[in-house]
């Protein structure tokens, strides 16, 4: 079977949060892609309290339910559910991927908070499994994967680490690198500011239709963006 989506109107596009959040942060996000024609929805999940297997099975049951092709939306750890799932369940209906500031690659940030006293209760068994890693993911599904890294340098990951540069105040931009990745773009955004960017809800429709993100973007090589993120 073909994992190239079909061109039909009006797609889902299933987001799926980041840690400590509930999927209400995706609302500006979500109506931009609306009036670009777009079905959006929200999978939530326990962050704090969740397990892997649960959160891969829920999400394969919701995504089993939507009429193909289903486009799926990371933010942060959501990003790396999204990863984990086509890592278990790789069997999922056609359609394209895209990951916000995710941290695939692990994150500094993380690894410092989890070094605290509190710090394992702080992040939570999941992130606390997810964030410390520090292999380097490949993908190999047969459909395509953007990934999107902010370069704002504004966020708390900046009060308990010295990020690498260029980096979006929570997450690095060679943190967010993917190998096997489609396509990958740098944007003067935050790490929660990516959520309220019109560019980048421009750019999540512009891949999610194409497979590619606008003339510029660079899969190899971290080219950051200079237009305004909002």
């Amino acid at each position: 079977m073909s994992h190239e989506p079909a061109e039909v109107p009006n797609p889902h596009v299933v987001f799926v949060h980041g840690l400590w959040m509930n999927g209400l942060e995706t609302l500006c996000l979500r109506r931009r892609l609306q009036r670009l024609g777009f079905t959006p929805r929200v999978f939530h999940y326990r962050s704090m309290s969740a397990e892997l297997a649960r959160v891969v099975d829920d999400l394969s049951a919701q995504l089993a339910h939507l009429p193909p092709p289903v486009h799926l939306v990371g933010h942060s750890l959501g990003g790396l559910m999204l990863l984990r799932l086509f890592e278990l369940r790789p069997g999922q209906p056609p359609g394209r991927v895209v990951l916000m500031g995710a941290p695939a690659r692990g994150s500094q940030a993380a690894r410092s908070v989890s070094r605290w006293t509190a710090g394992p209760a702080l992040l939570g068994p999941l992130a606390q499994a997810e964030l410390v890693r520090t292999d380097a993911p490949a993908w190999n599904q047969p459909r395509a994967l953007g990934v999107i890294a902010g370069s704002g340098r504004r966020g708390i990951g900046r009060l308990v680490c010295r990020l690498p540069e260029p980096n979006d105040g929570t997450v690095a931009v060679e943190e967010t690198r993917v190998e096997g990745m489609t396509d990958h773009v740098v944007l003067p955004v935050t790490h929660t500011g990516m959520l309220i960017s019109a560019d980048v809800a421009r750019q999540v429709a512009r891949f999610l239709r194409s497979g590619r993100f606008r003339e510029g973007s660079d899969p190899d090589g971290v080219r950051p963006r200079n237009e305004a993120g909002a």
